[in-house]
């Protein structure tokens, strides 16, 4: 069992790559807030994940190693072997390539202060280029909302997040299963928010602390990682139809709400096709035909591939700019 030894914040770092590993420790390291914990989970890499970690004080950082790799389709398994290690009242999932603000834990403690009562805080982050340079920033947020407001500007992609944008009570996580299990955790920042936010709301910084590096040495698109994402979607769906068999109190809420029960199904259908939006960007004439064949097994019609093939030429259009 975990230590009883606690600190304010658990920061974890489930690694693979190690590219930018150290410049991802250094920004941890270097918090103008201290306490913290930092956790790195190797994840059996063949990379040397282990040399950039003798580099450092060992007092300053928890090191663990996976006897086999877990892989990308269960990469919320290492999430959650962090949160089951994790002394922090708080914890956060790092990205192995990703950076902090110095003042990133300073930002969420000014947020806690503010919405002590929460399970769950976020964000705005950067997006950066593989030279850390800035491209971008994720939406603005209100200071706090309920949990129908948040999926709804999901559901219409007003909002991007990534798992880092988030900060947990960590209590509050382990009693609600964890992390959520899909494949590739693709949908798991969003349900596990959903999850957190639910009873209480979720609190907004619109200082973008956070960096998200952007480059193509992200989960890669292959048709089992394909599959794996449109398997993903449908446990999604199923995860939204369950959650909105709860009637909410509030007049506002119930608004959304009834917006939300009467059109999950629209929602998720696009869902599915921006996903294979995304899917489609390489390989692109491949994995058309790959899909044509494949479409009945997601209740998807020729259109719906067809629509979201032109709208993956118009994202690698953009990316190519990028």
């Amino acid at each position: 069992m975990p230590s009883t030894d606690q600190v304010k914040f658990s920061i974890c770092i489930p690694a693979y790559k190690n590219r930018y590993l150290k410049e991802c420790i250094e920004s941890i390291l270097n918090q103008t807030c201290q306490d913290f914990e930092l956790l790195l989970l190797n994840d059996d890499s063949p990379q040397p994940v282990e040399e950039t970690f003798l580099q450092f004080d060992p007092k300053r950082i928890r090191y663990y190693k996976n006897e086999t790799n877990v892989g990308a389709v269960r990469l919320v398994d290492n999430w959650n072997k962090c949160l089951f290690l994790a002394k922090g009242e708080y914890i956060m999932i790092m990205g192995d390539d990703d950076v902090l603000e110095p003042d990133y834990l300073e930002e969420f403690l000014n947020l806690m202060s503010k919405y002590p009562d929460l399970h769950v805080y976020h964000c705005r982050s950067q997006i950066i280029d593989e030279r850390g340079i800035t491209q971008m920033l994720t939406p603005a947020c209100p200071s706090i909302e309920s949990v129908y407001d948040s999926i709804w500007h999901r559901l219409n992609q007003y909002r991007s997040n990534y798992i880092s944008d988030y900060v947990y009570l960590t209590d509050a996580l382990r009693k609600s299963g964890g992390f959520y299990d899909l494949p590739l955790a693709w949908g798991t920042d969003d349900i596990t928010a959903f999850m957190a936010s639910a009873d209480h709301g979720i609190a907004h910084s619109n200082r973008p602390v956070f960096k998200y590096r952007s480059h193509g040495t992200s989960i890669s698109s292959t048709k089992s990682n394909d599959f794996e994402k449109m398997i993903a979607d449908q446990g999604y769906a199923k995860w939204l139809e369950e959650f909105l068999k709860r009637v909410p109190t509030q007049p506002e809420e119930v608004v959304l709400h009834r917006h939300l029960v009467h059109n999950q199904h629209a929602y998720m259908h696009k869902r599915k096709i921006f996903t294979l939006s995304k899917v489609m960007v390489s390989d692109s004439f491949k994995k058309l035909i790959f899909w044509l064949k494949h479409r009945k097994q997601f209740g998807l019609t020729i259109k719906d591939i067809l629509v979201a093939f032109a709208k993956s030429q118009n994202m690698k259009r953009k990316t190519q700019g990028f």
